[in-house]
């Protein structure tokens, strides 16, 4: 039987695996919440590793830090509840300080090409080795050693270009400059394909490769893109095109994350080369077997379960649902890793996600 390592690696490159993948990604309230359902912890009482526990075959690694000025956090005003900070993009977020939740964007600095290149730019050229130490390299080289010793597929996540320029001019400032100032938005991606090349390419030959490197960028929300796909295709894609071609030049696989609805860019998205998609994101529009009838030969499909559906607690629809995706995945031929399409909520009990996860193993060879 192969290792976690061994069938992630064949359904990237389109090899023989011997049955469906496997991952998740549970919020920390989640297992929280499942710790009084059951879920192990150690003699510290801290919750077992997810991957661990739940065998998933992913597992990630140190990377480095793509904020323009690293360790930079101010905090602006804060309550029992909630805080505001402003990092080193000069982006401020509202968080919540006791759950979970997506941030609130509050203000931004990063509003014109002159203050990109005065105050943050300056900061990311040629800064790649700074913000790799030799010992966070040492820690990049023990987690893969550590991810392939337990036969898992090493990751190593890069924030993607666009959720870079979302979090740090602000959507209005950003689709404005998309239209007024092209050439900024250029430049702000060149500067980051360049840093992304150069920090791969001290972990590739310093720390080792990991088995893939996957791009987190979210490109849509429900039933849209956050612009044209000719837009993405003229501005952001050209330079995922040279990132992809440089991690290929390494034998590295990229996977590309993005939540959202993301069927209008499958044809981008396989075009630059990415090697797999995640997480099909079923609420916000796309259809993943739908998906695997168009696009099943040319790229890899990992998550896909509609959230919605463990939520429920209904045994029946879970288990149908379940079989309907991995059994429709293998019909069409394609190569696939089960998983949520987005992550696991709070809504989701332990033992509902257990059940989905004997019903997996009970389809996915093969």
């Amino acid at each position: 039987m192969q290792t976690g390592r061994e069938v992630v690696d064949n359904i990237l490159r389109k090899g023989k695996p011997d049955r469906v993948g496997l991952t998740d990604n549970p919020w920390g309230d989640t297992i929280r919440k499942w710790i009084t359902q059951g879920y192990p912890t150690n003699d510290e009482d801290k919750p077992i590793s997810a991957v661990e526990h739940f065998a998933f075959d992913f597992s990630g690694m140190t990377g480095f830090d793509w904020i323009a000025k690293p360790g930079v956090r101010e905090v602006i005003e804060e309550t029992d509840e909630w805080q505001i900070t402003r990092n080193g993009n000069g982006a401020a977020f509202k968080n919540w300080k006791n759950k979970s939740g997506t941030p609130e964007h509050v203000d931004f600095l990063m509003t014109n090409r002159e203050v990109w290149e005065r105050d943050y730019k300056p900061h990311l050229v040629d800064s790649a080795r700074d913000r790799l130490p030799p010992e966070k390299v040492e820690r990049a080289k023990a987690d893969i050693e550590r991810g392939h010793a337990a036969g898992r597929s090493v990751r190593l996540g890069l924030r993607g270009i666009w959720e870079n320029m979302r979090g740090a001019f602000g959507d209005i400032c950003l689709y404005e400059s998309m239209l007024l100032d092209p050439e900024w938005i250029k430049d702000y991606c060149r500067t980051y394909t360049d840093l992304y090349k150069e920090g791969c390419t001290i972990i590739f030959e310093e720390a080792g490769k990991p088995d893939n490197v996957w791009v987190y960028d979210d490109l849509g929300y429900k039933l849209a893109t956050f612009c044209s796909p000719e837009l993405y295709g003229e501005l952001i894609f050209p330079f995922y095109d040279e990132l992809i071609d440089f991690l290929h030049s390494y034998d590295v696989p990229a996977v590309l994350h993005t939540c959202g609805y993301t069927e209008p860019i499958m044809q981008l998205t396989v075009k630059v080369g990415f090697d797999g998609v995640n997480p099909m994101e079923v609420k916000a529009g796309n259809d993943p077997l739908r998906m695997a009838d168009e696009w099943g030969d040319k790229i890899a499909f990992i998550g896909g379960l509609d959230a919605r559906i463990l939520e429920s607690g209904d045994r029946d629809h879970i288990e149908k649902e379940v079989i309907k995706l991995i059994e429709g995945m293998k019909e069409r031929g394609a190569m696939y890793v089960f998983g949520s399409d987005h992550s696991l909520s709070t809504l989701i009990d332990y033992e509902d996600f257990k059940f989905a996860l004997d019903v997996y193993r009970q389809h996915r060879n093969y």
